[in-house]
């Protein structure tokens, strides 16, 4: 990429100066360094499942897995994630047939999906705590509300992104810059949607055979 070099003025007496006056921008930058952010990303997470590991069977004569997991509601919230990938998807695909309206759709109808799981969550953290199996009763609660509140907490970040991406795009178009963005964020997606069937099998199932 070329960039235009300006003099600077007379006025400043001794060696020339110059500045650019356009903005530098490396080629696919942007995503080498989102790559690199999601490779630390998945090293908490991987302290996390390590955590849980370690502590998952020290009930503390509580609660087990066994007794407080409800899979049909888990899997609901599962299945929730899993089409707003999908639904993600049909918005890049959009976007690269330079559909703006119906990538916003889409990302409308991935928002609604997220939000959904969310708010399974939210009621299933409420309805253990309120049956006294809280964060603090044992190892095992602590390390199952760390890994999956911290996921939580990824996917409620991703809700803020995603509505701002949609006002961005709705107020810019379909600009370099926001392509950019809609693929960064479809990375962080899928990324989580990783996470979570992994959070799915090594948690859920394996604690309710337990």
């Amino acid at each position: 990429m070329s960039a235009t070099l300006t003099q600077k003025g007379p006025a400043e007496a001794g060696a020339r100066q110059y500045y650019l006056t356009e903005e530098h921008h490396p080629e696919n930058g942007t995503m080498l360094g989102f790559w690199i952010y999601l490779m630390s990303d998945l090293l908490i997470f991987a302290c996390l499942f390590a955590t849980y590991g370690v502590l998952g069977r020290n009930y503390a004569a509580g609660v087990s897995g066994r007794d407080i997991f409800d899979l049909k509601l888990v899997a609901l919230n599962t299945a929730m994630l899993l089409f707003s990938s999908i639904t993600y998807g049909y918005a890049v695909i959009s976007m690269q047939e330079e559909k703006l309206g119906g990538t916003l759709r889409w990302l409308g109808l991935t928002a609604l999906f997220g939000l959904g799981f969310l708010c399974i969550e939210i009621y299933e953290f409420h309805h253990m705590i309120e049956h006294g199996a809280s964060p603090q009763r044992s190892a095992f609660l602590s390390s199952f509300f760390g890994l999956v509140g911290t996921h939580g907490l990824h996917v409620t970040f991703g809700l803020v992104w995603l509505v701002t991406l949609m006002v961005q795009l709705g107020k810019h178009g379909l600009t370099t810059a926001n392509r950019r963005r809609v693929m960064c964020l479809s990375m962080f997606w899928h990324f989580l949607d990783v996470v979570w069937v992994a959070v799915f099998s090594f948690v859920y199932l394996v604690g309710s055979l337990s």
